[in-house]
């Protein structure tokens, strides 16, 4: 019998950087059949302020088998399921900032396989973020079921060191007085003094780090649990981790905005709702998205006032007269279809809005490097810009770039560096 292929190990840590984030898994699959990654039970820690996990609605499931197909199908937030169905992917623990919420915190244990009555992927997840998008059936439903855990994982920025916590033991250590104090004629030795201080220092430090270790010191834990120590897996990080827009925001006025919110609002079932109460919201959720697509592609042929009465009248589209109305008085060509992406964007939770300041980036920085120096070494690391877009503000993400970049340096040593993403600025 045969023995398995061994795995082969990259000399320097290859780092590959991109603009969108869906282009890492180009360079995954390539580590896959260069045989660094296995083919099946990938694991990855996956920080971003954006949890990525929705599906592309209506590609075929069998997609995942032809590769430059599926690279063509998938988008930013829709990369990672694909790979679990594919069977190489079977673990993820989605690190994300304070300001992002859009699944609750914890373990998510689902099946992801084939829709057998639409052929597509699908998965049991009853969470809100999964059943806002129609992306739920029930586990009879699905055909080529593969399991993946999901780890869902908060990281607060590290204090500052000259900010210790208040009411801490940082704020009541003084520097040790010479014994006898200033009016004494009491002398100690140098070896006494040396052992006073060196004492100090030592309880000092010791204090200090678990003062900055403490808002990390859950998601070690917990990131932990998902990675033993050979396991192979990559770390991929959105530098929109460190600072979020919603670009949409500054599309659309807050009206609009509130409009788009009222137009895709989406009501989920009772938290212990039987399972036909749940097919039955999610049949209700579908319809509705399909009738707001198809009416903002109507409206992009023609967007006169019978068009807009029309579907103005469906039951729950009232607001969208209101809502062409205010598009049309400040542009006379409104890009209906980005106001479909913006609204599907609208259900539940809102997408995380929260530049950060340069400290704030900083601290962040610093608590990754806590959390990183906890884990075994990477197989891969891939780095998403999400600049174009603006998830990350264009302003501030060549700044996080250098600091990742210089953290990771630190941690694992020389790097294999990969900037795929050079094309897009010359191009843009």
């Amino acid at each position: 019998m045969s023995s398995a292929p061994l795995k082969r190990l990259y000399r320097e840590l290859p780092v590959w950087l991109v603009e969108d984030h869906h282009e890492v898994v180009g360079h995954i699959y390539r580590a896959i059949a260069s045989r660094h990654l296995p083919q099946v039970n990938i694991k990855m820690v996956h920080l971003d302020s954006h949890p990525d996990l929705l599906i592309p609605v209506k590609m075929s499931a069998d997609t995942v088998y032809d590769k430059e197909k599926l690279f063509s199908e998938l988008s930013i937030e829709n990369w990672i399921i694909p790979m679990v169905y594919a069977g190489h992917v079977s673990a993820v623990a989605w690190v994300h900032p304070y300001w992002a919420q859009q699944i609750p915190e914890g373990d998510h244990h689902m099946t992801v396989g084939r829709d057998s009555s639409t052929t597509t992927i699908r998965l049991t997840s009853t969470e809100h973020y999964f059943l806002s998008d129609g992306l739920y059936v029930s586990e009879e439903q699905l055909e080529d079921p593969k399991p993946l855990r999901l780890s869902v994982v908060k990281v607060n920025p590290v204090r500052a060191a000259h900010q210790p916590a208040p009411g801490s033991l940082a704020q009541t250590l003084r520097f040790p007085q010479r014994p006898g104090g200033s009016g004494s004629r009491a002398r100690c030795s140098r070896s006494s003094s040396g052992v006073v201080l060196q004492t100090w220092i030592m309880a000092l430090t010791a204090m200090m780090t678990v003062v900055l270790k403490a808002p990390t010191s859950y998601a070690v834990k917990r990131v932990s649990a998902l990675l033993h120590e050979t396991d192979p897996y990559v770390l991929d990080i959105d530098l929109d981790f460190f600072s979020c827009k919603n670009p949409f925001k500054e599309l659309y006025t807050q009206e609009q905005y509130d409009l788009l919110k009222e137009l895709y609002s989406f009501r989920g079932p009772c938290p212990r709702g039987r399972p036909e109460q749940v097919d039955d919201c999610v049949d209700r959720r579908v319809r509705q998205l399909e009738d707001l697509e198809a009416a903002f592609a109507d409206l992009l042929e023609d967007d006169g006032e019978e068009t807009v009465s029309r579907w103005a009248s469906v039951p729950g589209m009232a607001s969208l007269a209101r809502l062409v109305s205010s598009l049309k008085a400040g542009d006379q060509c409104p890009d209906y279809e980005m106001v479909h992406q913006a609204g599907l964007t609208c259900d539940t939770v809102e997408l995380p809005h929260h530049v950060s300041t340069e400290d704030e980036i900083d601290r962040l920085v610093a608590a990754v490097r806590l959390l990183l120096e906890a884990l075994p070494k990477p197989t891969l690391v891939t780095v998403s810009r999400s600049s174009l877009d603006e998830y990350c503000p264009v302003e501030q993400v060549d700044s996080i770039q250098s600091r990742v970049l210089v953290l990771l340096e630190r941690l694992y040593g020389s790097l294999d560096l990969h900037k795929d993403y050079e094309h897009c600025c010359r191009e843009g």
